[in-house]
């Protein structure tokens, strides 16, 4: 056995490297990276590299890997990558893993202007981005300028140029739609991406430069449902199409590309390429995506029937799983509002209890000063007692010396009549101050019951907040428990893949679309489907969003493609309905066309 050879194969969130030999094969290294990353649906894929003479090229699964056009480097880098489209990526993507892979090419297609996407339906898949991402928005984490601090900013860069609006702007107009997308699964939400990305009319569609007999630059489009033929400057719109329906045999000489209708009194649809390298990948890409078309109208296999059901299953666990979490964090939320109402109204009493304690403070103090005043009342008894008793001597004197003189009677007359004067006055205050000292100890008697009240109230509350709290704790706990704990599989058996597609043609230019014909039984299934951006609800927001926009719009930047998108938009044009037009009539009179383009 040989030197093991190093290998590096980037996926679209991650990085692998292997060992290889010599000898391995081109298909030999693509199931080590499908079977690494857990990867069934296997037919979309492919491994692109760099060709020793710069042009993207895709690695051929039924030759060694070290005989084929590789460059001369110290370890070879390959990409994982989707190499066939669905026809509708929501109805037929099974996996999770899959649709994680899908989702992450066509934003990053989209975003580096490789897809076509107009202004408003950028601000939608940004929004929808933001929740696969970041999952529920919530204002305490998304901070204003939470999309600018990203490493890359969610809408595509052209469509940043042609407007004279601020990052904070443009993340005001995701967050207004992010905030609706709450409650979506992310596995949902990354559908919901495709389902608006698939509507785009670049989207899934390889192109080619071909001449046709006259010599008019042309583009030709190949994709999930057939052939379409583009002016030079114009690749959102076909003006020619032919459904893979209408073909039975495709081959190549040289650069001449030849197409032979079913319908056999139709002529030759011929092309040209500027290469043969062009042709080659052309057929690779015909081959593949007719025989997935014939796949997909015909009843699934035992295999595609099990994935299916497993990846029901799966997402009816995970909706569980979210609903089960959703009410854990519901009855956490509850419990935490509740605890923060205990909490304040135990503040309050809180308050209340030093407002009483302030009183009963005040009360004390002044049931001092009237314990004081009530020794000043009895001291001024003692003095009354005094002076009653001085009057009575001054009585007792007055009756007794009758022969007293006029004038020592007057001034004992006057005497006893100041002492019955101020014996009247204290007997008065003594009286007042009894009467205002009960009334204080009634006072401070009811000021200690409330006080002891709120005592127990607050102690109480207490309680109730402390058990609260450690109701929220304890759902919190749960809900972090069940988050990381890892989901449990219902199969752990991993069944053998499905074929992917072998579009090797080194030695092949001829391809006949009959040998799939083979008398199956097919399943109906229109070429045409309904268009989610057409949806009323869905083109109402978007034509809502386009006309704020087209205020900020800067005229200078606008670029052909726009005006192109602008003229299909104002006559009613979307992509669905042009692949219907293109259609119309029979295949000569759609060959004659092309040809007198």
């Amino acid at each position: 056995m040989g030197k093991p050879i190093n290998v590096k194969v980037t996926t679209m969130d991650a990085e692998l490297e292997f060992s290889i030999q010599s000898n391995t094969s081109g298909k030999q290294l693509f199931d080590q990276v499908v079977k690494t990353i857990g990867l069934r649906e296997i037919w979309y894929f492919g491994l692109r590299y760099i060709d020793s003479k710069g042009f993207p090229t895709w690695l051929k699964l039924n030759k060694k890997v070290m005989q084929q056009d590789l460059p001369k480097e110290a370890q070879m880098v390959f990409e994982f990558r989707v190499k066939f489209y669905p026809e509708d990526a929501c109805e037929e993507l099974i996996q999770d893993v899959t649709q994680r892979m899908f989702y992450l090419q066509v934003k990053e297609a989209i975003l580096n202007g490789d897809v076509f996407c107009p202004p408003e339906t950028a601000v939608l898949l940004a929004s929808t981005a933001c929740q696969v991402k970041f999952g529920d928005y919530n204002p305490e984490v998304h901070t204003a300028g939470f999309l600018s601090r990203e490493k890359t900013f969610p809408i595509p860069v052209h469509v940043l140029e042609k407007h004279s609006l601020t990052k904070g702007d443009w993340e005001e107009k995701i967050v207004n739609w992010y905030k609706e997308m709450r409650g979506r699964m992310k596995e949902d939400a990354m559908l919901e991406y495709l389902k608006v990305a698939q509507d785009l009319e670049m989207y899934g569609v390889n192109y080619f430069e071909i001449k046709n007999k006259k010599g008019t630059d042309l583009f030709l489009g190949v994709d999930a449902l057939g052939l379409n033929i583009y002016a030079k400057d114009d690749k959102l719109t076909p003006k020619i199409g032919f459904p893979w329906s209408e073909i039975r045999n495709i081959s190549f000489n040289d650069k001449k590309f030849v197409i032979k209708p079913n319908d056999r009194r139709a002529p030759d649809f011929v092309f040209f390429a500027s290469r043969l390298r062009i042709n080659k990948r052309i057929l690779a890409l015909c081959m593949g995506n007719h025989e997935l078309y014939m796949r997909r109208r015909k009843p699934d296999t035992i295999e595609v029937q099990q994935m299916k059901a497993q990846a029901k299953e799966d997402r009816a666990n995970k909706q569980f799983e979210k609903v089960r979490l959703e009410r854990e964090r519901a009855a956490r939320e509850e419990a935490e509002s509740r605890r923060h109402e205990l909490e304040d109204r135990l503040r309050e009493l809180e308050k209340e209890q030093e407002s009483y304690a302030r009183e009963r403070d005040e009360q004390t103090r002044r049931l001092a000063e009237m314990s004081r005043q009530m020794e000043e009342i009895q001291r001024q008894r003692d003095e009354i007692e005094a002076a009653r008793e001085r009057a009575e001597e001054i009585r007792q004197q007055l009756e007794s010396q009758v022969q007293m003189s006029a004038e020592e009677r007057a001034r004992l007359v006057e005497e006893n009549e100041k002492v019955q004067a101020m014996v009247a006055a204290k007997e008065e205050e003594a009286q007042q101050a009894t009467e205002e000292l009960t009334t204080m100890r009634s006072e401070l008697e009811t000021v200690r019951k409330d006080l002891e009240d709120t005592t127990g109230r607050m102690q109480e509350l207490s309680t109730q907040a402390a058990a609260a709290n450690s109701a929220a704790a304890a759902a919190a706990s749960a809900a972090s428990a069940s988050a990381s704990a890892p989901a449990a599989s219902a199969s752990a058996v991993h069944a053998a893949h499905l074929d992917e597609i072998d579009d090797d043609v080194a030695d092949e230019k001829n391809y006949s679309f009959d040998s799939l014909r083979n008398g199956e039984p097919t399943v109906d299934r229109e070429d045409i489907r309904g268009e989610y951006t057409q949806e009323q609800s869905v083109k109402a927001k978007l034509e809502e969003m386009r006309d704020e926009l087209n205020n900020a719009r800067r005229e200078e930047k606008v670029q052909p493609i726009d005006k192109l998108h602008e003229t299909n938009v104002r006559e009613g044009r979307s992509k669905f309905k042009t692949l219907q037009k293109i259609r119309l009539g029979n295949t000569k009179k759609r060959i004659d066309e092309f040809e007198s383009m």
